[in-house]
């Protein structure tokens, strides 16, 4: 069976229309991405979007947030979910997932701030995650000032995203920060290995494959230093004390193996976990075709699992 024939079939015409991911030539092929992403924007009557400069870590650039929220929100604090984009590490900004960050906020009726995080091959880690977390401290130092309930915060991120909402966790819980009530690293890139069965499995570059991937890691570490967990999360030996964890994945993406190990081995350090395999599916599937079936599903049991860690904290 080719790799086509895997793919479910409410996802093939996406594929057939693929070109990839033009990493060979960044020099063209970000420029190009950056501005279909605002020739994309789309407002939504029922949410508000506004761009800040919020203080940068130590040493660090300002940083620029998204801060989406209810039009009609009333008086009450609302809970508080960071979301960090997608694309390698090498492309994307705050409008890379403008419908996703307004769908957030009318699902679940929260603030939604997205942060633009400093990229490769530019910056290398940590400045990514420093950019995350000087976010983070300063919606909680804000909290009510911004609308904010700082006892209800969140984060999620997309692949490369996703590696920062796995480290964020880390890093928070090891630097005594704010605390963070439920963590979404969606099909994160955790493992910068890339020793996995479905790394060496998922090769077709219509689709974020092992050669993305390698990309992605190669400009994304420095040189010369060894990675850590908060540059690459499955390396962590201690997952205990971690917010708990929702995420979903495609079976036919190249992070699934290290996903789902990293996901079990919060289970066994005694996190709360729910996690979903949606057959057929490649990375990124509920963004290139939103209607589909398992897309919807995949959505509906996110939005759910926010608004009960809401709930909770």
């Amino acid at each position: 069976m080719n790799f086509r024939d895997r793919i479910h079939p409410q996802l093939r015409a996406w594929y057939d229309a693929s070109p990839g991911f033009d990493f060979d030539n960044l020099e063209e092929f970000v420029p190009k991405c950056n501005a279909a992403e605002l020739t994309n924007l789309k407002e939504d009557p029922e949410v508000i979007a506004r761009d800040c400069m919020i203080p940068g870590p130590d040493g660090g650039p300002d940083v620029k947030v998204r801060i989406y929220e209810p039009k009609e929100r009333g008086e009450a604090l609302l809970p508080c979910l960071f979301f960090y984009h997608g694309g390698g590490f090498l492309f994307g900004t705050v409008y890379r997932q403008e419908t996703l960050c307004q769908q957030y906020v009318k699902n679940v009726g929260c603030v939604v701030i997205s942060v633009e995080y400093r990229l490769a091959p530019q910056w290398k880690a940590p400045a990514p995650l420093m950019d995350c977390y000087a976010a983070l401290t300063w919606v909680y130092d804000q909290g009510e000032d911004i609308g904010v309930d700082n006892t209800r915060l969140a984060v999620a991120g997309l692949s490369a995203g996703g590696n920062l909402a796995a480290a964020i966790c880390l890093y928070a819980r090891d630097k005594k920060g704010p605390k963070i009530c439920l963590q979404m690293p969606l099909y994160g890139e955790l493992d910068y290995t890339l020793d996995s069965l479905s790394a060496h499995e998922i090769t077709d570059r219509k689709v974020w494959c092992r050669y993305n991937c390698e990309k992605s890691w190669e400009h994304f570490l420095p040189s010369g230093v060894m990675p850590n967990q908060y540059s690459s999360p499955a390396l962590a030996k201690d997952l205990t004390g971690l917010p708990p964890l929702f995420s979903y994945i495609g079976q036919l993406d190249p992070g699934r193996s290290e996903n789902i190990e990293y996901w079990n081995r919060l289970m066994d350090a005694g996190v709360e976990v729910e996690y979903h395999i949606f057959p057929g599916c490649y990375h990124c599937f509920e963004l290139g075709v939103p209607d589909a079936d398992y897309s919807k599903k995949a959505y509906e049991l996110m939005f759910a699992a926010m608004r009960k860690a809401f709930a909770k904290a």
